[in-house]
């Protein structure tokens, strides 16, 4: 093994060495002909951060506060994705609801009260965002209507779709520099019901 490999040159710390944390360093410029993996979290690199659908909404709140972030993904007592909460939901109309409709206190509203369920969510798949453009993914999320889009990757020897990115308006927006507001257009009467019980 060692006749194979080579160590490497190696000198000695120089004086004017700057430790820089992730936000202090400059960013590459985004414009909407940069490829979009550009704009994605990449979740096969950073950890997702999750909390259990019978949380308080308190609780969600606080540790969106503490790891600076706007989404949670949400999991069941298998630890299996049932679906993701939002500061929107947390901040939103949807606790309101909740206290208005179900005659709970605010300190009694569990995750799974606000949060999207995973059957509601929509997903891109990793091999067409690999091949697509900035402009693509904003046209794509004006579509849906969401400010926050799922990225999921087949995985051949288990079968089973992996999450692997996460697109959020903000992120992209502060990268290109420009306000992304997207407002959801229902398309049927069922998404137009569910929209009026459950505002974005």
């Amino acid at each position: 093994m060692d006749a194979l490999f080579h160590p490497l040159p190696t000198s000695q710390l120089p004086v004017n060495t700057d430790l820089l944390h992730l936000d202090e360093r400059p960013a590459r410029p985004v414009t909407y002909d940069s490829p979009a993996l550009e704009v994605m979290t990449d979740l096969r690199v950073l950890d997702p951060v999750s909390i259990a659908e019978d949380a308080t909404l308190d609780a969600a709140h606080t540790l969106m506060v503490s790891r600076a972030i706007r989404l949670l993904f949400v999991t069941d007592g298998d630890h299996h994705l049932t679906g993701v909460i939002t500061a929107t939901d947390v901040l939103g109309e949807r606790p309101m609801q909740c206290i208005h409709q179900d005659g709970k206190r605010h300190t009694e509203i569990l995750v799974r009260d606000v949060m999207t369920p995973r059957t509601q969510l929509d997903t891109l798949q990793l091999k067409d965002v690999s091949h697509a453009k900035v402009g693509q993914l904003i046209a794509t999320m004006k579509q849906l209507g969401r400010q926050h889009t799922l990225v999921v990757e087949h995985n051949a020897h288990t079968g089973h779709h992996e999450l692997c990115g996460l697109f959020s308006t903000s992120h992209t927006a502060r990268r290109l520099g420009v306000p992304l507001h997207f407002i959801r257009v229902p398309q049927t009467f069922s998404e137009i019901q569910h929209t009026l019980t459950h505002p974005a």
